[in-house]
């Protein structure tokens, strides 16, 4: 039997026994319908205990681990492993699915939970990140992502009160997450002293934020917020597996086979002990526990489901069993009864009832069992043991009647003999024993043959034969019963079997794949009386096959369900069931066996669902009984769109030539032309390998494509319009319903579909990012509003996308053969076909994914591969046309009739209203009825047909192939094969709209040297005469014998010479194309062919032999042979007089021959210069060195053209790029204007005879296009410039340099760090306080009681006051605004009253009536950016971006966070892409869209829809910094980004961004520079501000002018102010009477009035303006905010604050609300803790790095980082006196309490200790020496006789003083009381140094006057709150964000009513209020 196709009989899944207990949890419930489900394997179950039935769920492809039910309980999540996991939510009614939810998790989907509402659910990932995502399931989208730990998640639940909350669980941890925007962020859970930090195993949220969760200890932790504040011990006495909250309360269960009941507050209800019950055992232990009213269900560990009503607690039931851990291996059928027997690694043999679907008895054995076998009568039951003994049962009572050991490994297989006097026995040594049963299975015979493990045995009918499969792949045949080997094969060959097995033979070479020599079929087993075979294979499949099937790769059917391996494979007693067992999920199947008679007879669709039922996708066999395909199917399969180098890759290609480029530095490289193209026609259409890509627009135009350009052509007016958004082949094309839109898919490594308008010609949506190498087929759903595209990438993937928002909705694999057309249910919009090889499929839209149904076949049609399909009227039929040339009539799915209707295939069809039209490969145009009863006309497509107004030429051929056809505007319009557009009226004639050549590439290209006529030769061996002038026809064509490569017109234009690719040589009468003569002398390609100018008495014909043949023309001589080239000959020319050849070849070379003879010539450069060339087509030498992009080594220029005048050459590359270049092109890297059309490669370029025209022909997309030459680089400085010029300059011109300022070029270097990498800010050396080893102090020796009690720590001063301890800090007033590298972040709010700005972590909301400050505290790390939203809708909404956020894993993205400026609520969190950090945020002018840049290498330019927090779309902004991207005011769609040489306009389309770059043309003044703002004005206009002080006015893209000198320097801010389009801009400028930093301007920027900010410095920087009511807000680069009124120009200082540098000096006044502090800026300023302002700032010339107040308050010491100090007087702040004894910084100075002593520590390892009663002289009475490192701090002892010092060792000293004698005494030290302590060092301050401060350190430290807090600020940027003294390790605080990275001084105020910090990198001084 040589059939090979599938058999027509079919399993159906029956039952499955088992449940999944192990590694699983939670996966067990009740539904709404009161049924049970769970899973096991691959398979969701829902089982029915009342009827005791069960339904499947099918539609995972590998095991499932997990599973959620809906709140509303009938719908089911379940989660699968696998390399691509899913999620599939499905119905527990129909089981079909519901949603597919893809691409969000890899290795596996460990927990899922739907919310309370059951619009979201979250799931967790098996990755070792652990990821949460949260999904709307519904759209199969996910809302956010995160990693969510670093070790395994157990479960995870949603608050059910508070909706955007949630928790989750696992190893060692517990984390509350909230949802904010796109942004899941989580806290862990602290359990403190309360509880063990332990494993959590499940959590149930409860109300009042209280979460009740089970540990592995058994107890239950109760917590609340984030904190564990109770436990209830040992609920249960070992882990708590599962826990289930419902109205009722809480259920539990644990490890120790315990269900406890809880009601809702968690007090104990009930305790059900399982293990106690009637079926329980010893080491019971729950996995899944489900409370229902009044019964409860259990899953336990070992694949039990038990059932408990509450009433009869004491009986559980079972309902449903199966095997538990290891594999399951054992499997047989008794002979008589419905009954099996499995045995597994468990140890248990189980009897299972086929009938009652139950198993009927049990047995524990001591071995794992692996192999079973019923006797002859089913009385005795044999069972194979893993330690190789077997033991014989008597099957009544399970007794045992023999057990034998007579191997060591593992029996896999035993057989009784037929007649029942034998057993045979095979095990893994390789040996089969034979025994005899009747005499106590005495051994009685050994079979040894086998090499290796023995797998299979079967015995023959007569008992006298045994054949045996083993491990090595051999199969055997032993005589029985002794067990002789047999040797001649023929004995066996005519041998019944009694049973088959075997999976070696020639029977069953069929289950075995072509070309496979695979193990992994494990099982099979054949039913003879049906002739079908059984098997089981390690990939989890049962199979179906003929049997016999006797050639290699045979059909099958297929079914999944079991996960990896399925084990064995057995028919019933009574064929009517298989049962199938699976190793790893310890299942047992029952599949019903549906024969072909129940098949054919009534026809029962869902039989099998598509998910099993495989028409065998996996044969790859050519089936003998299906056709051949089709020479031109078979031909478009075999077309590869691979490309070497997609467009995708050159922008590093750029990146590498951007390097290149500055090396040849940019003086040197010539400029571009100033002149243009524009493309005017277009002649080809791809038919060869597309379908349905031709239609009818809105107004009857005709819309089509080629090349990589979208054609729409009108048909009055014979003129075409072009869409050019592409970069390569368009393969596809589909137009919207209202025929207003089009869409058109490409080639690409990631290919792009683009939609747009067809009138306009602009890209409304561009999609990408899900197909891999091209786009094939398209279509628009029914109400225009979805897009579905399908790609070739391997398995065709199917993608459904809401194309206006640019968002995928759905997803799948297609097919893994080629789909050629996909189309939309003109009623119901989810659902779709698609046909392509031998298939077709009926798609449904499930959520984020498609679930499909394959056609059914059944025996009316044969299985084929179809080409088109359309739908009826009536939504159900179905109508696809195949390969045959039937016509496939469908009822979803399955096969009514076919219809013959063409000779070979049906390539193209289309519905009417009422019925169908059809095209073939025959030519002929078919009209037909509605239901393909009646053919009503048909039209072939002939020459005589065409009527004679026909506008585009002729007809190659009769009955060209059709691919396209549509209706409409009365005419049928038909695209062929060939390349041909034609209209056919309804009444018959037909005209031809455009034509090109036919597949195949194009080379040869020739202008006529007098007429406007130009000749092609193509692959497609045809050779076409075309009219280029207004008529743009083909005049002329002939077929030749073999295709050509190049022709050339003779001077007078009579004659055309034809190169041929076989080498021969044709001459024809350039008006007939008839041949005039031929000569053939090559064997390979001519490449070039060219004759002599004026009279062309020669012919040079150059080939690919690497000769060039120089012929007489009328005598047809070879007169000369030009040698010596060492590579093919690309192209020739001769000099003007004839006599010269110039010839490049291949390698590069460029050489000369003199002619006619062919001796090779040495020509100089300087001689090369006068030559005059009759033409130039030629690429290499000096005039062209610039014409060769820097990564030449890839591509290839082809083809070059110069005009007659000698000024502009024109080129043709690999890239399909066209350039144009000034002539000569000298230097490396010259200019150039570039233009898109022509997708690969352009082959061939040529000026027109007037130059007027440019033609190139492009190779693989067999396309001629005409360009049309515009003067003056097309861009008339008309108002409004025409879309005329379709190119683009040089991608990266490097100019000269962007200008230069040396803020710009600090701010360009900015390196944004984050905290968590924060790195010490000073260099210390040893080791850290909390690791260094300390030996027992004085206070921990045990007491003595007569010793005197220990003095105070710290002198308390002020002590009359109350002693109170400092509870908490809020902050109260920031005096910092980061101005030195942000801009425009300081905007006004609510009419002016307030503003907003920010610095350090921080956002201000400042308000100006009472100068009060409210603070947004949530970001993590600096802010960057800030934006207020504009829209009244969304009033006073502020967006802030921040540096990269490292709340959870270092290194994760920054956030973006959007909130309300009054309530200071966050709105939303966006998690960016931008990996540093982000640099510039604005909205968009609807107020919905946010628009973020990063500043990491990329500069990623990000879109949000920040409500949802979900992200549009993200690009690559540039490759240097972008420092400005602004919304236009009045657009959510256009945008205008600028920065260092760039401004580029950018359009939002759909899901994606495209740009077009600031084009600089001729404007004088004009040049890219680097652009630091941006400004609007109207009718589209664009200001930008450069770094040389001009303004750049732009139209569109197009530079206008030029405003000089805006400001003398940078112009670092521009505003327009949206009410009256006044513009501000601020820049750095020095004040002058005229002018200032700040000016107002027009609307057109034509007039201005400058503002003075009376700032007083030299230079004023401004970096942010704002304009409110009358009001200008200014912010400077120094860090101060002014504001100028507008009438009167007064400015008045709003806040001040230090300019860059840190702060590291802060002293407090001991008697005021006063505090100091000391800056790098050079100054030192006094400011007003009360009254929030600064009092004084003083210039002290120098960086100024410590400061203090003596105790009265009257001197004030100032240290300076050059090692200078001063003595100031505090209340004038005028110097008394100043010293310098050092060179080096100062770190700390101080006076003693009775200001006699003034201390200095420096850098230097030194502390000086000066005099002062002696006046302004200072004496130095000492220096402490032997210092190990650097002073950090210094403090006095409150009798001024001693003084401690902090050093960069992590060492505290104690010197005596004025003596400078170090103290070593502990207990003394331990007596002294000290005045202040600012020391981060020592016992009494260790607990205040963290865990994590390998890197990072503690800076400072500050003691409150009361003697009881501690204040501390460090690297990481945070100020915390300890007691002291603070002497554990790693004491309890508190903390507090605000600043940046490094905290550098913290002071507590004269009476501790507020603490001071300063900031390292923010400049910024914080006031916190102590509470």
């Amino acid at each position: 039997m040589s059939d090979r196709s599938a058999p027509g009989c079919r399993l159906r899944l029956d039952w499955v026994y088992g449940y999944r207990g192990h590694q699983c949890r939670n996966n067990l419930f009740y539904t709404a319908g009161k049924e049970v489900v769970y899973f096991v394997a691959g398979v969701g179950v829902v089982y029915n205990t009342r009827e005791h039935s069960q339904r499947f769920y099918l539609g995972h492809n590998d095991d499932i681990i997990s599973l959620a039910l809906h709140p509303e309980r009938s719908l089911v999540a379940t989660g699968q492993v696998g390399k691509d996991p899913y999620v599939c939510v499905w119905d527990s009614f129909t089981v079909q699915t519901v949603s597919l939810l893809r691409d969000g998790h890899t290795h596996g989907i460990a927990c899922l939970a739907f919310s309370a509402d059951g619009q979201r659910l979250a799931s967790v990932g098996l990755d070792a990140k652990n990821s949460v995502c949260i999904w709307e399931w519904k759209k199969g989208k996910i809302l956010a992502a995160a990693s969510g730990h670093s070790d395994r998640i157990f479960d995870i639940c949603w608050d059910p009160f508070q909706q955007n909350r949630l928790v989750s669980c696992g190893v060692k941890h517990i984390k509350f997450w909230s949802l904010c925007g796109n942004a899941l962020t989580p806290k862990r859970g602290i359990f403190g002293k309360t509880g063990d930090l332990q494993t959590i195993l499940c959590v149930a949220s409860a109300k009042d934020d209280i979460t009740y969760s089970g540990a592995l200890n058994g107890d239950i932790y109760v917590w609340k917020c984030l904190n564990l504040t109770r436990t209830v011990q040992s609920a249960h006495g070992a882990g708590i597996f599962s826990m289930y909250s419902c109205e009722e309360g809480f259920a539990t269960g644990g490890r120790d086979g315990c269900v406890r009941l809880w009601d809702v507050d968690f007090k104990p209800v009930t305790k059900i002990d399982l293990r106690e019950a009637e079926q329980g055992y010893k080491g019971l232990s729950i996995r899944s526990v489900c409370w229902r009213a009044d019964r409860i269900l259990a899953g336990t560990q070992d694949s039990e489901i038990f059932e408990v009503m509450v009433r009869e607690r004491d009986k559980p039931l079972l309902i449903m069993q199966g095997h538990s851990e290891g594999e399951l291996w054992a499997l047989d059928v008794h002979p008589k009864k419905p009954l099996a027997v499995t045995g597994s690694d468990d140890r248990s043999v189980r009897l299972w009832s086929l009938v009652d679907h139950a198993l009927i008895a049990r047995c524990n054995m001591e071995e794992a069992v692996r192999s079973v076998a019923f006797s002859l009568d089913g009385s005795q039951l044999a069972l194979g043991m893993k330690d190789g003994s077997f033991t014989v049962l008597r099957v009544r009572d399970m007794t045992e009647v023999v057990h034998i050991k007579d191997r060591k490994e593992v029996i896999h297989e035993m057989k009784f003999s037929p007649d029942g006097t034998y057993l045979a026995v095979g095990s893994n040594d390789g040996l089969v024993d034979v025994y005899a049963v009747a005499q106590r299975y005495k051994k009685v015979g050994e079979c040894s043959k086998s090499t290796s493990f023995i797998t299979h045995l079967d015995w023959s009918v007569d008992g006298k034969i045994l054949q045996s499969n083993d491990g090595a792949g051999e199969r055997l045949f032993y005589r029985m019963p002794m067990g002789k080997p047999i040797v001649n094969n023929e004995e066996v060959k005519g041998q019944h079997w009694a049973s088959w097995s075997s999976v070696l033979g020639s029977e069953v070479s069929g289950i075995w794949p072509k070309y496979s020599d695979s193990t992994a079929v494990n099982a099979v087993d054949a039913n003879l009386s049906a002739a079908v075979l059984v098997t089981g294979d390690d990939l989890g499949l049962v199979k179906l096959y003929r049997f016999p099937c006797l050639r290699k790769g045979a059909k099958f059917r297929k079914y999944i369900g079991h996960s990896a391996h399925v084990t064995n494979v057995r028919w019933s007693s009574d064929l009517q069931c298989v049962l199938t067992t699976g190793g790893a999920d310890h299942a047992l199947f029952q599949w019903r066996f549906l024969p072909e008679e129940v098949m054919n007879g009534g026809l029962d669709v869902n039989i099998q669902e598509s998910h099993s039922d495989s028409n065998s996708e996996e044969s790859d066999s050519d089936i003998s009984d299906v056709p051949e395909l089709d020479s031109d199917i078979e031909q478009e399969t075999q077309i590869n769109y691979e490309r070497q180098v997609y467009k995708e890759d050159l922008p590093q290609l750029r990146q590498q030539s951007r390097e290149k480029k500055q090396q040849v530095g940019s003086l040197k490289r010539q400029n571009g032309p100033d002149q243009g193209l524009r493309l005017q026609f277009v002649h080809g259409y791809r038919g060869y390998d597309c379908r349905n890509n031709l239609f009818y627009t809105q107004s009857g135009e005709v819309v089509y494509h080629v090349a990589a350009v979208g054609v729409v052509y009108n048909r009055q007016l014979h003129s075409q319009r072009f869409y050019l958004g592409h970069d390569d082949d368009i393969l596809s094309l589909s137009i919207h319903p209202l025929k207003d839109y089009a869409a058109t898919g490409q080639v690409g490594r990631d290919p792009a579909v683009h939609v747009w308008d067809v009138q306009t010609l602009k890209c409304l949506s561009l999609l990408r990012g899900h197909h891999q190498r091209g786009v094939c087929a398209l279509d628009f759903s029914v109400d225009g509003k979805s897009l579905v595209s399908v790609g070739v990438d391997d398995g065709h993937s199917i993608v459904v996308w809401d194309w206006k928002r640019g968002e995928k909705l759905a997803t799948a694999r297609g097919h893994k053969e080629k789909i050629f057309v996909v189309k939309c249910n003109p009623m119901l919009m989810d659902k779709l076909v698609t046909v392509g090889i031998k298939h077709i499929k009926f798609w449904q839209h499930a959520g984020g994914g498609l679930t499909f149904r394959r056609g059914a076949f059944r025996s009316v049609g044969r299985p084929e591969t179809m080409m088109s399909v359309c739908y009826g009227r009536s939504e159900a039929l179905v109508f696809s046309g195949a390969a045959t040339g039937d016509v496939y009539i469908w009822k979803e799915p399955v096969l009514l009739k076919t219809v013959k209707a063409h000779d070979g295939p049906v390539f193209a069809m289309f519905s009417l209203d009422k019925g169908f039209v059809t095209g073939g490969k025959d030519g002929v145009v078919e009209l037909w009825d509605d239901m393909f009863d009646r053919c009503l006309k048909t039209y072939a497509i002939k020459r005589t047909a065409l009527s004679p107004g026909s506008k585009g030429g002729l007809l190659l051929e009769d009955n060209p192939s059709i691919r396209a056809i549509t209706l409409g505007h009365g005419h049928i319009l038909v695209g062929t094969k060939n390349g041909e557009v034609l209209e056919i009226d309804k009444t018959g004639p037909m005209t031809l709209l455009v034509q090109g050549h036919m597949e195949g590439e194009v080379w040869g290209l020739a202008a006529h040297p007098l007429l406007p006529v130009c000749v092609t030769v193509s692959d497609d061996k045809t050779l076409r005469l075309w009219e280029t002038s207004a008529s743009h026809r083909m005049v002329a064509v002939r077929k030749l014998k073999r295709g050509g490569r190049c022709c050339s017109f003779s001077p007078d234009g009579k004659a055309l010479a034809v190169g041929l690719s076989d080498g021969g040589v044709l001459v024809a009468n350039a008006d007939t194309l008839e041949d005039l003569l031929s000569f053939h002398h090559r064997r390979d390609a001519i490449s070039d062919i060219r004759f002599s100018p004026d009279p062309g008495k020669y012919l040079a014909v150059a080939s690919h032999d690497s000769f060039v043949d120089i012929y007489h023309v009328l005598s047809t001589k070879r007169v000369g042979i030009c040698k010596g080239a060492s590579g093919y000959i690309t192209h020739v020319d001769w000099d003007a007089r004839g006599k010269l050849l110039q010839v490049n070849t291949g390698a590069k070379e460029q050489l000369f021959f003199e002619a006619p003879r062919g001796r090779r010539q040495t020509v100089q450069n300087s001689e090369l210069e006068r030559v005059e060339w009759s033409s130039w087509t030629c690429v290499l030498g000096s005039s062209c060195e610039g014409i060769w992009p820097t990564h030449s080594d890839i591509t290839d220029v082809n083809a070059a053209s110069l005009t007659r005048d000698r000024t502009l050459l024109a080129t043709g590359d690999d890239f399909g790029f066209l350039k144009l270049f000034s002539y000569p092109v000298r230097g490396q890297f010259a200019r150039f204007e570039r233009y898109v059309g022509h997708s690969a490669q352009v082959t061939n370029v040529r000026w027109a005879q007037d130059d007027s025209a440019l033609l190139t022909v492009g190779g693989a997309d067999t396309a001629l296009m005409i360009w049309a030459r515009e003067r003056g680089g097309g861009i008339d400085r008309e108002p409004d410039p025409p879309p005329a010029v379709d190119g683009e300059e040089s991608e990266d011109d490097v100019e000269e340099d962007g200008g230069y300022d040396s803020d710009v070029a600090r701010e360009k270097t900015v390196d944004y760090v984050t905290k968590m990498y924060a790195v010490s800010i000073r260099e210390m050396r040893g080791t850290k306080p909390h690791q260094q080893l300390k030996e027992l102090s004085a206070e921990e020796r045990p007491p003595v009681s007569r010793a005197a009690p220990q003095p105070e720590k710290l002198q308390k001063n002020n002590v009359s006051k109350k002693k109170r301890l400092v509870e908490d800090l809020v902050l109260d007033h920031v005096f910092g605004f980061r101005g030195f590298d942000c801009r425009n972040n300081l905007h006004y709010l609510n009419d002016g009253s307030d503003i907003v700005y920010h610095t350090a972590a921080t956002a201000i909301v400042h308000s100006l009536s009472n100068g009060t400050q409210s603070f947004y505290l949530e970001h993590t790390d600096d802010i960057l950016c800030l934006t207020v939203n504009q829209h009244p809708k969304y009033k006073n909404i502020i967006a802030t971006g921040q540096i990269g956020d490292v709340s959870e894993i270092p290194g994760t993205n920054p956030s973006i966070h959007v909130w309300d400026a009054m309530s200071k609520q966050t709105l939303s969190i966006l998690r960016s892409p931008h990996t540093k950090g982000v640099g510039y945020v604005n909205f968009s002018a609807t107020g919905k869209l946010l628009l973020s840049v990063g500043v990491e290498p990329e500069h990623t330019i990000t879109v949000w829809r920040w409500q949802e927090g979900s992200r549009v779309c993200s690009r690559a902004g540039h490759p240097d910094r972008i420092f400005v991207v602004e919304f236009r005011p009045d657009s959510d769609s256009q945008f205008v980004s600028v920065g260092l040489k760039h401004v580029k306009f950018w359009t939002l389309a759909g899901g994606a961004l495209m740009y077009k770059k600031g084009a600089v043309g001729t404007v004088e003044d004009g040049r890219m520079q680097t652009m630091l703002s941006v400004a609007f004005g109207a009718n589209n206009l664009t200001f930008t501000g450069a770094i040389n002080g001009d303004v750049y006015v732009w139209r569109d893209h197009f530079l206008l002018r030029v405003v000089a000198k805006a400001h003398t320097g940078p112009v670092f801010t521009m505003y327009t102010t949206l009410r009256d389009g006044l513009i501000v801009t601020g820049g750095k400028e020095r004040p002058t009477k005229e002018g200032g930093a700040v000016k107002l301007w027009d609307q057109e920027m034509k007039r201005c009035r400058a503002f003075q900010l009376e700032t007083g410095q030299q230079v004023e920087c401004v970096r942010s303006v704002c304009r409110g009511k009358g009001k200008i807000l200014v912010g400077t680069k120094d860090g101060e905010i002014i504001e100028v009124g507008e009438k009167n120009a007064a400015s008045n200082l709003l806040l001040d604050s230090h300019a860059r540098g840190g702060i590291w000096g802060l002293a407090a006044h001991p008697v005021k609300e006063l505090c100091i502090t000391a800056s790098d800026d050079a100054t030192i300023r006094l400011w007003d803790l009360s009254d929030k302002k600064l009092l004084n700032k003083v210039c002290v010339g120098h960086a100024a790095r410590c400061v203090s107040y003596s105790s009265d308050g009257e001197m004030l010491a100032v240290g300076m980082k050059n090692g200078e100090f001063l003595l100031l007087l505090s209340n004038s702040l005028k110097m008394w006196t100043k010293k310098r004894d050092r060179s080096a910084s100062l770190q700390d100075i101080r006076f003693s309490p009775d200001r006699r002593l003034l201390a200095v520590g420096s850098v230097e390892n030194t502390v000086d200790v000066y005099d002062m009663s002696g006046g302004p002289s200072l004496n130095r009475l000492v220096y402490c020496s032997d210092i190990p490192a650097f002073i950090l701090q210094l403090d006095f002892s409150a009798d001024s006789c001693y003084i401690q010092v902090s050093t960069g060792a992590y060492k505290r000293l104690v010197f005596e003083v004025p003596s400078g004698k170090l103290l070593n005494d502990q207990s003394t030290i331990d007596r002294i009381t000290w005045a202040t302590w600012t020391s981060i060092l020592g016992d009494e301050v260790l607990g205040i140094w963290p865990r994590n401060a390998d890197k990072a350190d503690v800076i400072c430290a500050c003691v409150s006057h009361a003697g009881l807090s501690l204040v501390s600020g460090d690297d990481f940027g945070l100020v915390k709150l300890f007691d002291f003294p603070c002497t554990e390790k790693f004491a309890k605080h508190k903390r507090y964000l605000g600043h940046s990275p490094h905290v550098t001084n913290i002071r507590f105020s004269h009476d501790d009513k507020y603490v001071i910090s300063t900031g390292g990198d923010d400049c910024s001084v914080f006031v916190w209020k102590c509470l």
